[in-house]
């Protein structure tokens, strides 16, 4: 598709890490005797934070490794090059021997989220293999993330599997630092992500009874300072470690402690008894992306009070250097709304991927909600045909399509308090960055290529259209797109009452735009 990501220079994304200044001091590997680096060996690299943990390891000056089943999961992250890549099963004794050698630090980040009980017995299995295989390898360190839970209370399935897998590392006689954290808040972790679909779509919140439960969500920046410090703890430590952010609130509070940060409406929340977690990860199902199999063990999970029982952690693995990140701190960084140069980014290079952006490895469902129409044609015409007609576009030449409807839809914005169509465009001979288009402004141009409008209309959200061509042996390829990003219910209404004036609209102007091209190069062609 020609052009970038559509609105990340107006909304950009910045660093959820965001290293503390001294940060490549705090986190450097200490070599092992007689070795340049220490090795790692990562478990779920190509998981939500594996895939962020591996490019802050070798910035750290370790030698990374990975066990994979796919090769090409790997291959597709821009750190691919830098690490070695075992391929095979984490269940495999073979596999986890060949993968152990030589290594001093495991990073144990993988756990199954399916549905059913099978998935007990797979993590079971592989954590007394990983347990085995480290024990004859003399690893020197094993750091696993489990789950933040209470004690003397019946777990749900999922954190009774991780607090055994925890318990069976550190039982396999290496020194082992079992990280306990609850909801994780970064773009992309799986209960942030129920957190914005659910706060997003739902204006009014029918809920289960834990959404009165406590809970202490911690940064996903936060959560990697953890992981990489507990690679340096100290030999004899071997136990658990409650992690936690400074906030304790609410699940209710959560989400609307999003809600304003999102600049959506604080969402009214009633506590219904009857939703079972069943039911209530089959409503997560169905109001977001977040699929059932995924949302009930978050669900089942979420029944539990989620709080550190202590605070054990400070006195082994000091706090990052700024401080623990608050929770609409997070937030605010997960959606991409601190300023970049607010932020210490002495850590960020070509390898680290700031955590807020996405990664090969996340799910598809992670992420704010984008809705496009995107259409290409071939045409016969030159790329500076088709460019001539594009940049002519607005004002008194109109939109190529469907005229009625586009008025229509000016005189709307107009009488509810928008700029409508009245603002025609200051030349017509030529467009530039920051000019008004009727009821767009010019956002971006890249001479002969791109045009890229974002609309200043009255709309639920964002919304951007894309004009741009290529050249091809036969001429050149035009291609349109219109990105939404839709605020709450009313964006996502909005978008789908549209739909069919999208379809006489876009396809109208990727006909007309390039049937008048054709027909300006046919003319020169004589």
């Amino acid at each position: 598709m020609i052009g970038g990501i559509m609105g990340e220079s107006s909304e950009q994304r910045t660093d959820e890490l965001s290293a503390p200044t001294g940060a490549e001091r705090e986190y450097r590997a200490i070599p092992s005797t007689g070795r340049a680096a220490p090795r790692a060996l990562v478990l779920g690299a190509t998981g939500y934070l594996g895939g962020r943990l591996v490019p802050r390891l070798l910035r750290a000056g370790y030698r990374v490794r990975t066990l994979s089943r796919s090769a090409e999961r790997i291959r597709a992250f821009p750190w691919s090059g830098e690490i070695e890549v075992e391929v095979g099963d984490a269940a495999d004794a073979d596999a986890v021997r060949r993968a152990t050698d030589g290594v001093d630090v495991v990073f144990y980040l993988v756990h199954s989220m399916s549905s059913g009980t099978a998935f007990a017995v797979q993590d079971r299995e592989i954590a007394e293999n990983v347990a085995a295989r480290a024990q004859e390898a003399r690893v020197r360190r094993i750091v696993y993330l489990g789950g933040l839970h209470p004690e003397g209370v019946q777990l749900s399935p999922h954190l009774a599997s991780r607090k055994e897998v925890g318990e069976i590392l550190l039982g396999s006689g290496v020194p082992t630092l079992v990280l306990q954290a609850g909801v994780v808040i970064g773009s992309g972790s799986a209960s942030f992500e129920m957190v914005r679909h659910l706060t997003e779509v739902l204006p009014y919140m029918p809920a289960p009874k834990w959404v009165r439960n406590f809970i202490q969500p911690i940064a996903v920046r936060d959560v990697l300072h953890y992981l990489l410090l507990a690679a340096r703890a100290d030999a004899e430590v071997s136990r658990v470690l409650d992690i936690g952010g400074p906030d304790v609130l609410r699940y209710g509070q959560m989400m609307n402690g999003y809600a304003v940060e999102a600049g959506l409406r604080q969402r009214a929340i009633a506590s219904l008894p009857v939703l079972t977690p069943k039911l209530a990860s089959l409503w997560v199902g169905l109001v977001t992306p977040v699929p059932a199999s995924i949302a009930r063990p978050l669900v089942e999970s979420l029944q539990h009070r989620c709080v550190m029982s202590d605070h054990d952690v400070d006195a082994i693995l000091p706090r990052p250097s700024s401080g623990l990140t608050p929770y609409r701190e997070a937030v605010r960084l997960a959606l991409g709304r601190i300023e970049l140069d607010a932020i210490e980014t002495s850590w960020v290079d070509a390898r680290v991927t700031a955590p807020s952006e996405p990664l090969p490895s996340d799910p598809e469902w992670a992420g704010r909600t984008v809705f496009s129409d995107a259409r290409e044609r071939e045409s016969s015409a030159t790329p500076e045909a088709v460019w001539a007609v594009i940049t002519q576009i607005g004002g008194e030449t109109g939109w190529y399509s469907a005229p009625r409807l586009w008025a229509l839809r000016g005189w709307y914005d107009r009488v509810t308090g928008g700029v409508g169509l009245q603002r025609g465009r200051r030349s017509r001979a030529r467009l530039a960055v920051g000019d008004a288009l009727d009821v767009w402004r010019v956002e971006a141009i890249e001479p002969g290529r791109v045009l890229r409008l974002r609309a200043e209309m009255r709309v639920p959200g964002l919304a951007w259209l894309e004009l741009g061509v290529e050249p091809t042996e036969r001429g050149s390829r035009y291609a349109q797109r219109a990105v939404f990003f839709p605020r709450g219910l009313a964006g996502r209404l909005y978008w789908l009452s549209m739909l069919p004036f999208h379809g006489l609209i876009f396809s109208g102007m990727v006909a007309r735009i390039v049937s008048i091209a054709e027909g300006e190069h046919a003319r020169h062609a004589r």
